[in-house]
C-alpha cells in the first residue's frame, strides 16, 4: 500500500506537482522531457500523464488519486435503463510506428467494406464502422497515444478494447510500452496482434516473452488471460481470427447504451472545408443523432444540416457506438469535447454561454489567486525552451526567415531553437519531428497537403503559414512573451492605524481603526506592520462604517475591518495595516 495518497483533479501545474512529490521542479521538467512533454512550471498536465510520470520516477510509495469533480461537469454521466440495448465495441488500434497498425486498420476495411465504398482510411475521419460475423465493430485510428490519452480523458468511457499491434520481427518498442500503459490506465481490454509473421526474421515467441516478462500481459496459451493473434496485415492471415476475438472479449463485458434518449458522445475531430464551413466527427455514445438536431459541444454549438457515415454515405440517424460526420456547428469544436442535444437554438446559446463563464473562471483561479501568487513572487522560473522547424519556398528565403529568428531578443529566459529548416513544402517528417520535439512548423510562402493537415491536426502540431516575413517574426515575438514568467505588479491603496481588537478568532481578526492615508475597502490585500518589522499578510473580507458595511472608507475616516489570516494572529493596538492590490502583467519583448 502506498504510504503517501496525492488527490488531483483532472490537472495539475507541473510547479505544484514537483511541490507536491517534494521534488526540484527542475528534475520533473526533465522528466517530463525525457517523456516528450517539453513543459514549464505553470503548465498544467493532465491525470494520466502525472501517474506515468510518477511511475517512470519509480516512486513506488506514492498513489495518484483523482478528485471527484463530477458535480462540477458540464455533461452529466448516464445511468443505463433496464430498456438499455447491446451497442458495438469501440476499438482502439495502437501500436509503434511501422509495426503496421495503419496496414492493419486498412485490411480489416478493405475485406469488410461492401464494394465500391471506401476500404482504406480516409483523410478526414479517424473512426471507422466495420462488420464481422453481421455484426458491427467500431474501430479508432490513433495516430498518437496523446490522442488516445484525451479520449480517455474526457469521461465518456468509450473506448472498450484495444488492440496493440507489435511487430514479430521487430519486438517490444518504446510507443508499444506508452501505448499498453494508457489502455492500462483506462482499464480497457487488450488484445495484442503480433503482425508481420510472413516475414522470414519474424519471432512471435520472443514478442510473447517480452510482453509477459516486461510488460505483464501474459498470453492465453502460457496460462496468462492476454489473447494474443499472430497476423500478417500484409496477407490477411488470421484477421478474421483477430476479429473474433475482439468480439468475444466485448462480449464478455456486456456493452450496452440507452436508444430512447437525446444523443450525446464524443467530438473525434474537426475541420474547415471550403462550401461546407466546419465540418465536424463525432462517435455516439447514447441515444440516437438526427439531422435537424440542435448540438452542444464545448463552447460551440449548431444544427445538424448534413449526417454522413465514415465513407461520406448519407444517414438519417446514427445510433450508439456509430461514427458521424456532420455539418452545420457555428464554430469548430475541440477535439475531446462532449457533445450533446438541446431542444433548440436559444437553450443551446444559453448552454454555451455558462461553459465559457465557467472556463473563464477556471482560468482565473488558476492562474490569479491568493497562496499562487505569493509562490509566483518566490519561485525561480527555470529557464524554457521554444523549438521552431522552419520551411520556406527558397533557400534564399529560408536563410532570411532563419536570421530574423536568431536575432530576436528573448530576454535570457527563453531559449529559441531552430531544431529544422528547408525548402519545400511541409512535409510528414516535419509533423513528426515536431510531434517528438512539441514544436511550432513555420512555413513561409509554402503549401501543406491534406494528408499532412490530417496528420498535423491528430497529433494536435502547431503548423503556421506565412508570406510575409514580418507577420511570421511578430508571431514568433509574440509565441515568446506567452512562456515569459508574468510579472506581479502591486499597487499601494491606503494605510490604516489600529485603534482596538474586538475579537480574535482563528482565521478572522476583527478590529477598528483610522484610515490615515488613500482608503480602505474590502478585497484588499494588507501586510500586518508593527514598527518595521511585517508580521502577517492578510486580506479585507469586511469594511463596517457606524456599525453598517461600507464599500469604502476614506483617509481621515474611522472603521471596523475583518482581516482573513491563514494563521492566528494577534494583532495589538498602534499597528499599521499597508492595503494593496496585487495583479499579475503579461510581459512583452523590448
Amino acid at each position: 500500500m502506498a504510504e503517501k495518497v496525492i488527490i488531483i483533479a483532472d490537472s495539475i501545474t507541473v510547479g505544484e506537482l514537483a511541490e507536491k512529490l517534494n521534488l526540484p521542479v527542475t528534475s520533473l521538467i526533465g522528466e517530463l522531457f525525457k517523456n516528450g512533454i517539453v513543459s514549464t512550471i505553470n503548465q498544467r498536465i493532465d491525470f494520466e500523464t502525472a501517474t506515468i510520470i510518477i511511475e517512470e520516477l519509480g516512486m513506488l510509495d506514492v498513489e495518484l488519486k483523482k478528485k471527484d469533480t463530477a458535480t462540477l461537469s458540464v455533461r452529466k454521466v448516464h445511468k443505463l435503463s433496464d430498456s438499455a440495448v447491446v451497442r458495438p465495441p469501440i476499438v482502439a488500434v495502437m501500436g509503434h510506428v511501422d509495426h503496421g497498425k495503419t496496414t492493419l486498420l486498412d485490411a480489416i476495411l478493405k475485406t469488410k467494406v461492401a464494394e465500391g465504398e471506401a476500404g482504406g482510411i480516409t483523410q478526414y475521419i479517424s473512426a471507422y464502422q466495420t462488420t464481422h460475423n453481421n455484426r458491427s465493430i467500431t474501430l479508432l485510428d490513433t495516430p498518437g497515444h496523446e490522442a488516445f490519452a484525451a479520449l480517455r480523458q474526457h469521461g465518456a468511457e468509450l473506448t472498450d478494447v484495444v488492440i496493440i499491434v507489435v511487430a514479430a520481427d521487430d519486438g517490444v518498442k518504446p510507443q508499444t510500452i506508452e501505448a499498453i500503459k494508457f489502455a492500462k490506465l483506462a482499464n480497457a481490454k487488450i488484445v495484442v496482434a503480433i503482425n508481420k509473421i510472413d516475414k522470414e526474421s519474424a519471432d512471435p515467441a520472443r514478442v510473447k516473452a517480452q510482453l509477459a516478462s516486461e510488460h505483464g500481459l501474459n498470453p492465453e496459451e502460457w496460462g496468462g488471460d492476454t489473447v494474443m493473434i499472430e497476423v500478417s496485415a500484409k496477407t490477411g492471415q488470421n484477421v478474421d481470427k483477430l476479429l473474433d476475438m475482439v468480439l468475444l472479449v466485448a462480449d464478455l463485458e456486456n456493452l450496452r447504451a440507452d436508444v430512447n434518449i437525446p444523443a450525446e458522445g464524443l467530438v473525434i475531430e474537426s475541420h474547415m472545408e471550403i462550401g461546407r464551413g466546419p465540418v465536424v466527427s463525432l462517435l455516439v455514445e447514447q441515444g440516437v443523432l438526427r439531422t435537424g438536431n440542435f448540438l452542444v459541444a464545448g463552447v460551440t454549438y449548431g444544427k445538424v444540416r448534413t449526417l454522413l457515415d465514415f465513407t461520406n454515405k448519407p444517414l438519417k440517424e446514427a445510433g450508439p457506438s456509430t461514427p458521424v460526420i456532420v455539418t452545420g456547428f457555428k464554430e469548430l469544436p475541440q477535439f475531446g469535447d462532449n457533445f450533446s442535444i438541446v431542444k433548440n437554438e436559444k437553450e443551446a446559446r444559453h448552454q454555451v454561454s455558462i461553459v465559457r463563464i465557467e472556463q473563464e473562471k477556471n482560468a482565473a483561479s488558476t492562474n490569479i489567486t491568493g497562496a499562487d501568487l505569493l509562490k509566483m513572487m518566490n519561485q525561480k522560473y527555470e529557464s524554457q525552451d521554444l523549438n521552431v522547424i522552419v520551411k520556406a519556398d527558397v533557400q534564399g528565403s529560408l536563410t532570411s526567415v532563419i536570421d530574423s529568428l536568431r536575432v530576436i531578443d528573448t530576454q535570457g529566459e527563453i531559449k529559441l531553437n531552430i531544431i529544422g529548416s528547408g525548402v519545400g513544402n511541409i512535409s510528414e517528417n516535419d509533423i513528426r519531428l515536431a510531434t517528438d520535439r512539441k514544436t511550432i512548423i513555420y512555413g513561409f510562402n509554402v503549401g501543406m497537403s491534406s494528408a499532412v493537415k490530417q496528420l498535423a491536426s491528430r497529433d494536435k502540431v502547431q503548423v503556421r503559414m506565412f508570406d510575409v516575413i514580418y507577420k511570421l517574426l511578430d508571431d514568433t515575438r509574440e509565441s515568446i512573451e506567452s512562456m515569459l514568467a508574468p510579472e506581479i505588479v502591486e499597487t499601494e491603496v491606503g494605510t490604516l492605524t489600529i485603534k482596538g481588537i474586538f475579537r480574535t478568532m482563528k482565521e478572522v481578526v476583527i478590529a477598528g481603526g483610522e484610515v490615515t492615508s488613500g482608503k480602505v475597502s474590502s478585497g484588499l490585500l494588507a501586510r500586518v506592520k508593527r514598527g518595521k518589522l511585517q508580521i502577517a499578510e492578510v486580506e479585507v473580507i469586511n469594511v463596517q462604517r457606524q456599525q453598517q458595511e461600507a464599500k469604502e472608507v476614506f483617509e481621515g475616516e474611522m472603521c471596523g475591518l475583518s482581516l482573513k489570516t491563514s494563521k492566528k494572529l494577534l494583532i495589538e493596538e498602534g499597528d499599521k495595516i499597508e492595503l494593496f492590490t496585487r495583479e499579475i502583467v503579461k510581459r512583452t519583448l523590448k
